[in-house]
């Protein structure tokens, strides 16, 4: 390739490179991080219109997208990767918001590779030597990393990703900031809100979703364990990886086109079927061992021209959901499409966790009346099974039920596979394709409840039940025989009840204090009259009745502003 850099030895320019970078990264602090998110906020109007009441809601809901993502674009990776987030979760906000949000910026402009191969110098063994040669144009330029063509010095061409500079910094100075915000977003919340939704949680389950995708080990990890899970699947295959550093992954290079661009005519429809079939139980596979892969849509897979597999890409936004929550999201699947309402319902309140503020009938009212209309549903209808997973959120977040870490970014997975197959084949059902995998997804189950370990657990813990029974029981009696049987019983009251009695507590003493000083003062200004120090007695009790005037008015702004959040 004549445009290709040719590798060699560090010059004056990466010299400078690296002294700016580490200039640059010195100035990275949380208070400028801050400093520049309320500015940009403040230029695009976010808060007037979060402020803002308008008779057209959904209206000020597009107008809100528009400037959220324009000022998350402005600020950088931290806020683009959030902005991607908050469009996975439809069951908090908005469906005109979250239209817009789904518009983000991830292509954006490539920083020069001179600051780029200062990752290169540094954390690879041999350097730029192990390269004949790379291509400074980048293949790929996203929010996160950058992605080159290049030579190994063995020949073989692979892709190198590189993670952008200052950009793990920028992510720590970022989220610091958020949690402090979401923790006072939290408080605010109404009661019913803080029982089913954890801000706190959900900044950090982003945090971590979005180091790991920072971090080229993690991601070269997760690609090695996912070609153990496609090796079964002939049509399929996962990059190889072959070098990776914290911020450096070298894997193969897939030349040909992405699944939404290939020649019409490339493949045969016996071929399509073939692979369709092949991504389709490639997916419940994972799904079902508790592995999501958040993006799995055309733009991430590749067909070989040269092999004609269908390559699965770009490993960063990937995570794992703990495989009895999966396991249950597949039961209810199969309850629903055999018209057992009632039991999908059982199933739904084993996924998600109910509040003291849920009304479990009309909870499951709500189910029964949404399943109903996927019984008999294909995949080219409204009612597919991505759109029945994210129902089932939206679903529960109305009725207070608290929803599993990672789930909603399972279903944004689930749906976007389901989207995929669809896109390759369209001649064929998604769902029929996922019931002919029905007896391994059985089996998977059944080796999850019957494998070794779990046996041993359950055979150590029934021994230990058995040996100590005997001991325990004379204990017991013993007790009973010398009249010294006692229970402990310790009443918990909840935290939001905590809070309303404290609130109680604070405005009746303040009450009690503010009738004590009224009373001492007009007992002064009685007494003033008939003493030598009438003054002095009269300066105390002005001074008592407007500190009463004013704990007052404390207490009856604490009332009007409790009653004006529960209205």
């Amino acid at each position: 390739m004549s445009s290709a850099l040719p590798v060699g030895r560090p010059d004056a320019d990466l010299t400078e490179a690296r002294r700016e970078l580490t200039k640059l990264r010195a100035g990275i602090t949380r208070g400028k991080r801050l400093r520049s998110t309320v500015q940009v906020m403040t230029k695009h109007g976010v808060g007037h219109l979060l402020t803002h009441k308008s008779k057209d809601e959904e209206q000020r809901e597009r107008q809100l997208g528009k400037r959220l993502r324009a000022a998350f674009e402005e600020l950088g990776p931290t806020f683009i990767k959030l902005g991607q987030v908050l469009m996975t979760r439809q069951e908090l906000l908005p469906d005109a918001l979250t239209a817009e949000l789904d518009q983000l910026l991830n292509e954006v402009p490539p920083l020069p590779f001179v600051y780029m191969s200062v990752y290169l110098e540094d954390e690879l063994p041999n350097a730029m030597s192990t390269f004949n040669w790379i291509h400074p144009t980048p293949i790929g330029s996203a929010s996160l990393a950058q992605v080159y063509q290049a030579e190994l010095a063995d020949g073989r061409l692979c892709a190198v990703k590189i993670v952008r500079p200052l950009v793990d910094k920028v992510f720590q100075a970022d989220i610091a900031n958020l949690r402090r915000l979401v923790k006072q977003i939290q408080r605010w919340l109404p009661p019913e809100m803080q029982a089913s939704l954890d801000l706190g949680a959900l900044v950090d389950d982003y945090f971590s979703s979005a180091m790991s995708e920072l971090d080229m080990k993690t991601e070269a990890q997760v690609m090695r364990q996912h070609q153990e899970i496609a090796d079964e699947f002939g049509t399929l295959r996962v990059p190889q990886v072959y070098e990776a550093t914290d911020h450096v992954l070298i894997m193969e290079y897939v030349d040909g086109w992405n699944l939404k661009e290939f020649p019409v005519d490339f493949f045969t429809f016996e071929e399509r079927l073939e692979r369709m079939t092949d991504l389709a139980h490639y997916y419940v596979k994972t799904f079902l061992d508790g592995f999501y892969h958040a993006d799995p849509h055309g733009a991430n897979i590749m067909v070989d021209r040269r092999t004609k597999e269908c390559v699965v890409l770009d490993w960063g936004m990937t995570g794992r959901m703990d495989a009895v929550h999966t396991e249950a999201i597949f039961r209810m699947l199969m309850h629903v499409r055999v018209n057992q309402g009632e039991d999908a319902a059982e199933v739904f309140l084993d996924l998600y966790q109910p509040t003291k503020y849920t009304n479990t009938v009309k909870l499951k009212d709500d189910l029964r009346s949404t399943l109903i209309h996927y019984v008999d549903s294909s995949q080219a209808s409204q009612y597919n099974w991505g759109n029945l997973t994210l129902t089932t959120i939206q679903i529960a977040v109305k009725n207070h039920c608290r929803v599993p870490g990672g789930l909603a970014l399972w279903a944004k997975g689930f749906s976007a596979a389901e989207g995929t197959a669809r896109w390759l084949c369209p001649e064929i059902s998604y769902h029929d394709l996922v019931e002919i995998y029905d007896v391994k997804i059985v089996r998977s189950w059944l080796s999850r409840r019957f494998n070794y370990r779990a046996n041993a657990s359950l055979l150590a813990e029934s021994a230990k039940l058995l040996t100590t029974a005997p001991r325990r029981i004379n204990k017991i009696l013993e007790l009973i025989a010398w009249n010294n049987l006692q229970v402990g019983v310790e009443g918990k009251l909840a935290e939001t009840t905590a809070r309303t009695l404290h609130r109680l507590v604070n405005r009746a003493s303040l009450a009690f204090l503010s009738g004590t000083l009224f009373v001492g003062s007009t007992m002064l200004f009685a007494f003033a009259s008939k003493t030598t120090h009438a003054g002095f007695l009269t300066a105390i009790g002005s001074t008592g009745l407007t500190a009463s005037a004013v704990l007052l008015l404390m207490v009856l702004f604490g009332a009007w502003r409790s009653r004006r959040a529960q209205g």
